[in-house]
């Protein structure tokens, strides 16, 4: 069969590879979670900026 490497043969193949996708999923929503909070700084600055309050030299 053609995919069968892409498919985990035993049962401890196949805990591993949920162990990875686990801590892969963790790490994208930790990056989503700083993304949210960078972009809430960045518009924050921004609305700073525009209402004049603080200016850039």
């Amino acid at each position: 069969m053609a995919f069968d490497f892409w498919t985990p043969r035993t049962i401890d193949e196949q805990i591993e590879f949920s162990k990875i996708l686990f801590d892969l999923d963790q790490e994208i929503e930790a990056l989503e979670q700083k993304l949210a909070k960078y972009q809430l700084a960045k518009q924050g600055m921004m609305q700073q900026l525009l209402t004049g309050k603080i200016r850039l030299v």
